[in-house]
């Protein structure tokens, strides 16, 4: 089911203060919440935009709204200070914009907060954080958390599981919060197919507009311009000099079997539309998983012997256990270890589900130096604790 592109969310809840507070993403580093009131304006330079600022930046008094598919328009009374993140893409938004981690996510452990090990001052305490996701969603979950927004698309709940409905979306925005999302990660959802799809930065743009701390937004979006350009300068210019990488999600520390995932749009794939890799998948008859949940054994992958293997479902080890267990069983299996992958030392975490500005800084740079041998850093870490710290 999809949502009503044009409803507008007119029940609105006054939450005290103009801030929001992000002393506890920053190991002794605090700062006057003011910084997080600006706004950006809409391009022009001199009209307002949709979250009520003048074109000079300036936060204006009284109610603002922020509009995106597939919620429509919501409004907001005074910034959130507290929140309800679907997953670790927008969570990570949130610590970029020196916010209070979210309340909960669908699932923690997906939350690889271990990426923020790379970025001085900055870290995350998922202790107390929560699953959305056990065996379904309970709804009396998001009344426990009583967040004040929650930033998970709709359609994500009515659509991944049995058991929410319209209704449902209707009670806890009446009673609770509004939501305000869309399911970025991946393109590869049916119930996606009639509304619009954001990129990182755009979604990242709107997130920052409903917490009135694009003034974040707009440094985090100057970095990112370098960035690409930096990553852009360790691209080999003959497509052929690129490797054909295979993208696949194996389960525990000896897998036999794969989900494949083909490079596509979304920002789970950023990393490597970015540095212009070849899918090894792409012109074969092996379907991504998310469009018929099918797996790959060794034998269908030797088949295909792509230059590089990227695993998924390995991000919460270091690369050091991760070629311990893995890829050490996969040297000793009779058909894996002579996968042209395995044999030269190119099998590699491949990334996690969900980006956000951050981590995609850091797993982009992984990922260029995985599959391009880079040595040198491609941003500069002390400038994104700066724009973190407000």
């Amino acid at each position: 089911m999809v949502a009503d592109e044009s409803k507008t969310v007119t029940r609105r809840r006054f939450i005290a203060g103009s801030g929001v507070a992000g002393a506890a993403l920053l190991a002794g580093c605090t700062g006057d919440n003011s910084e997080g009131a600006k706004t950006t304006n809409n391009g022009n330079g001199n009209e307002p935009n949709s979250t009520g600022t003048s074109g000079d930046g300036t936060t204006q008094s009284g109610p603002y709204s922020v509009s995106m598919e597939p919620v429509g328009t919501v409004e907001f009374d005074s910034v959130p200070k507290t929140w309800v993140a679907n997953n670790g893409s927008w969570a990570d938004m949130g610590v970029a914009l020196g916010l209070e981690p979210p309340k909960a996510v669908w699932l923690t452990s997906r939350y690889h907060t271990q990426y923020y090990d790379e970025i001085p001052g900055v870290s995350v305490d998922k202790s107390g954080m929560r699953d959305l996701s056990q065996d379904g969603v309970n709804k009396e979950l998001f009344y426990e958390l009583d967040g004040d927004v929650h930033v998970i698309d709709p359609n994500f709940l009515m659509n991944r599981f049995n058991g929410w409905k319209q209704s449902d979306i209707d009670e806890v925005e009446k009673n609770i919060a509004p939501f305000f999302g869309n399911s970025i990660f991946s393109h590869g959802y049916d119930f996606h197919k009639n509304y619009r799809y954001y990129t990182l930065y755009e979604a990242f743009e709107k997130l920052a507009e409903v917490f009135q701390r694009t003034d974040r937004y707009e440094k985090f979006a100057s970095l990112h311009d370098e960035f690409q350009s930096d990553v852009e300068s360790v691209v080999p210019k003959k497509k052929q000099d690129r490797p054909e990488v295979a993208t696949m999600w194996a389960s525990g520390n000896q897998p036999t079997s794969f989900l494949p995932y083909l490079i596509s749009e979304g920002t789970s794939f950023k990393q490597w539309r970015d540095l212009k890799v070849r899918d090894a998948l792409a012109n074969t008859s092996v379907r991504d998983f998310h469009s018929n949940r099918g797996k790959v054994d060794f034998e269908t992958l030797l088949e295909i012997d792509p230059d590089v293997l990227l695993l998924r479902g390995h991000e919460q080890q270091t690369e050091k256990e991760f070629q311990n267990t893995v890829v050490s069983f996969m040297k000793n299996h009779s058909v894996g270890s002579k996968l042209t992958a395995v044999k030269n030392e190119d099998v590699y975490r491949g990334g996690p589900l969900y980006q956000g500005p951050i981590t995609n800084l850091v797993v982009t740079e992984r990922a260029a130096q995985q599959v391009y041998d880079v040595s040198k850093q491609l941003f500069d870490r002390k400038k994104v604790a700066s724009i973190v710290a407000g």
